[in-house]
C-alpha cells in the first residue's frame, strides 16, 4: 500500500504491477497467501472519498467525518454498524480473493474514539464499542473469508480482540520489542489470552520493534516454532535468518521440521481445542495439572497440546530452570527420562531446548526430514510412544482438514513392548513405525483391528 493512502486495498503499482500474476506464480509452489489489512482509510486515497461520500465512515456529531492523524493523516475509520459499510468492506476483501488471496491479517481495529461520536446504529454504548469494534471489525473479515472458501477454512491474523472474537481464529501478540523481557512478557500474554478462551495464538518471531541480536533470535525461533501457529515478523529489520547470523538458518531448519512432523498431532489437538476451548497455544500448565499448587504460578513454560511440555530459554548462555509435574517425563532430544515432581535446571545450546513428553503419551508424527506441513496425517508416519501408563490409551487421526480418519489404540505388555491396534477405518493404513520412549521399535507391519 502507498503511504497516507491504506487501507485503500489497492497494490502500489509501481512496486506491484502485476499482483494476481505474482500470486499466482507464488501459489503454483503450493503456498498461501495472506495480506495485510487495517480498518482505517487515509484521506488521500480514491478509497477515502467513496466511502465518506456514502457515510460509510464513523461520523462526529456535527455529521462530519470523525478524522485522526495517529498513523496516517486524517484516517477514517469504517463503521461496521452500518450494514451497507459492511457489504461495501465485503467488496473491497473481495476483488483480494479474486486475485489469489487466501487469508487476512486484520490489523489495529483498537483505540476507538467515545467522544463526540455518532455511529449508523445510535443505540450502541459508546464506551463498549472501544472494544466491541474489534469484534465487528473480525466478524466481517473472518465470514467474508468463509463465504468464499467454505466452512472451517477461513483464516484470520487478528491483533485487536475482545470476548468473543476466539471465534475467529488466530490472534498474535502484538508489537513486542526485541529483547529477551519482552519475549518472557510475550509468554504470560500468551498464556492469558489462553485462559481467556482463545485456542490458538502466535508471536512476532524476535519480537517486533527494533532488531533481535542473535541469541535473542535463535531462542526465539525454538519458542515460536513451538506455538500453534508461527511467524517471522518485524518492524524495523528484516527477520529473515540469514540475515542475522549463519546459525539462524540451521536452529530454524531444526525447528521448523519439528513443528512440520508434530502436524499430525497438533490438528488432531486443534479439533480437541474448539471442541473444548482450551487452548492449544499457549496452554497454560494447571489445565493439565490442576492439582499440584505449583502449576498454577508458572508463567515461563506451557503445554503445547496435552502431551508436550515446553520451556523457551530466556538467556544467552541457554541456562533455563522449568518444573515438572508429578510422573515420567521424556526428553525429546535426548530420550532422557525424568522422574516429577521437580524443578529442574538446564543449559542449552540453540539447538534444543526444554522439551518434554508426558507420561503415557501417543504422537503420531511426521518421518524425520519432513519439511511439509500438509502431507497424509495417517500414512508413513512414525507412532511414538512414551512410557506406556498401565491402562489402554488410544488417539484419534486427524486429516489435514480436520476430519477425524480413525483411532489408533496402544496398550503396554508384560515385556515392556506395546501392543498397537487401529480402528477398521483405518486397516488400509500400514506403512508405519514404533519408536517406544525413543528408540525405534521397527515397522508395524500386522495388527489388529477393532473398534473398541
Amino acid at each position: 500500500m502507498r503511504e497516507f493512502q491504506w487501507c485503500d486495498f489497492e497494490f502500489y503499482k509501481e512496486h506491484f504491477p502485476e499482483p494476481k500474476a505474482m500470486i499466482t506464480r507464488i501459489k503454483a509452489n503450493g503456498l498461501k497467501i495472506c495480506v495485510w489489512i487495517n480498518s482505517y482509510i487515509g484521506q488521500t486515497s480514491n478509497t477515502f472519498e467513496e466511502a465518506a461520500k456514502a457515510g460509510y465512515l464513523l461520523k462526529r456529531k456535527n455529521g462530519d467525518v470523525w478524522q485522526w492523524d495517529l498513523w496516517q493523516s486524517g484516517m477514517g475509520i469504517v463503521d461496521f454498524t452500518n450494514p451497507d459499510a459492511r457489504k461495501w468492506y465485503v467488496e473491497k476483501l473481495e476483488q483480494l480473493f479474486e486475485i489469489g488471496v487466501d487469508a487476512i491479517k486484520t490489523d489495529f481495529g483498537e483505540r476507538i474514539p467515545d467522544e463526540d461520536v455518532e455511529w449508523f446504529d445510535k443505540s450502541v454504548d459508546l464506551k463498549k464499542m472501544r472494544s466491541y469494534y474489534a469484534l465487528l471489525y473480525n466478524q466481517v473479515v473472518y465470514e467474508a473469508l468463509e463465504k468464499k472458501y467454505g466452512k472451517g477454512q477461513a483464516v484470520l491474523f487478528a491483533r485487536t480482540a475482545t470476548a468473543g472474537a476466539q471465534r475467529f481464529p488466530l490472534h498474535w501478540g502484538g508489537d513486542c520489542e526485541s529483547t529477551f523481557e519482552a519475549m518472557a512478557e510475550s509468554v504470560r500474554g500468551g498464556l492469558s489470552l489462553g485462559v481467556s478462551g482463545f485456542s490458538f495464538w502466535s508471536v512476532d518471531i524476535g519480537g517486533f520493534e527494533g532488531t533481535p541480536s542473535p541469541e535473542v533470535y535463535k531462542r526465539w525461533l525454538a519458542f515460536g516454532l513451538t506455538c500453534s501457529h508461527s511467524r517471522l515478523h518485524g518492524s524495523n529489520s528484516f527477520r529473515v535468518p540469514w540475515a542475522i547470523d549463519e546459525e539462524s538458518s540451521t536452529v530454524l531448519k531444526v525447528f521448523h521440521e519439528l513443528k512440520c512432523r508434530l502436524m499430525p498431532y497438533l490438528y488432531a489437538q486443534a479439533k480437541k481445542s474448539i471442541e473444548s476451548g482450551i487452548p492449544l497455544s499457549l496452554r497454560a500448565m494447571f489445565f493439565e495439572f490442576p492439582q499440584d499448587p505449583t502449576s498454577w504460578y508458572l508463567d515461563r513454560q506451557y503445554m503445547l497440546g496435552d502431551s508436550i511440555l515446553v520451556a523457551p530459554v530466556f538467556t544467552t548462555s541457554g541456562d533455563v530452570e522449568f518444573y515438572l509435574p508429578k510422573g515420567k517425563w521424556t526428553n525429546w532430544f535426548t530420550h532422557e527420562m525424568v522422574e516429577g515432581p521437580m524443578w529442574r535446571h538446564e543449559t542449552h545450546a540453540f539447538m534444543t531446548m526444554p522439551v518434554y513428553i508426558r507420561e503415557g503419551s501417543i504422537l503420531v508424527m511426521g518421518r524425520p526430514g519432513e519439511k511439509r506441513v500438509v502431507y497424509d496425517y495417517d500414512n508413513k508416519v512414525d507412532l511414538h510412544v512414551f512410557q506406556p501408563a498401565g491402562q489402554p490409551a488410544k488417539v484419534e487421526i486427524v486429516d489435514a482438514k480436520g476430519v477425524s480418519l480413525g483411532t489408533v489404540g496402544v496398550a503396554s505388555k508384560d515385556d515392556g513392548n506395546v501392543a498397537v491396534s487401529f480402528s477398521d477405518s483405518m486397516k488400509e493404513r500400514n506403512d508405519w513405525n514404533l519408536i517406544l520412549n525413543g528408540k525405534a521399535k521397527g515397522d508395524i507391519k500386522q495388527y489388529e483391528t477393532t473398534e473398541s
